[in-house]
């Protein structure tokens, strides 16, 4: 079964989250129910990005080189420059 890293934006407010799972339809509604502490005060949530992997340490691994490069870098405000301009269309 394939893992993922994925991206979440936050529909309140635009922040971004990511994480990995291996359930992802499942991950994105404990986000919207609330389930998840650090997201519970700002859903709903949608999925902007996932990447598929073959192992978890290959999933974990990308998602700790997002936080990585949102911290390094404001990836926050390119990912979500992006996102809105194809959500234009």
């Amino acid at each position: 079964m394939p893992f993922y890293s994925y991206v979440l934006r936050s529909l309140k407010n635009g922040v971004l989250y990511n994480g990995s799972t291996q359930d992802m339809e499942r991950r994105l509604i404990t986000h919207n129910k609330g389930l998840v502490t650090y997201s519970t005060k700002t859903t709903p949530w949608e999925m902007v990005l996932f990447e598929q992997f073959e192992t978890r340490a290959e999933a974990i691994q990308r998602e700790n080189g997002i936080k990585l490069a949102q911290e390094e870098t404001g990836l926050n405000n390119t990912l979500n420059q992006r996102i809105n301009a194809l959500s234009v269309y």
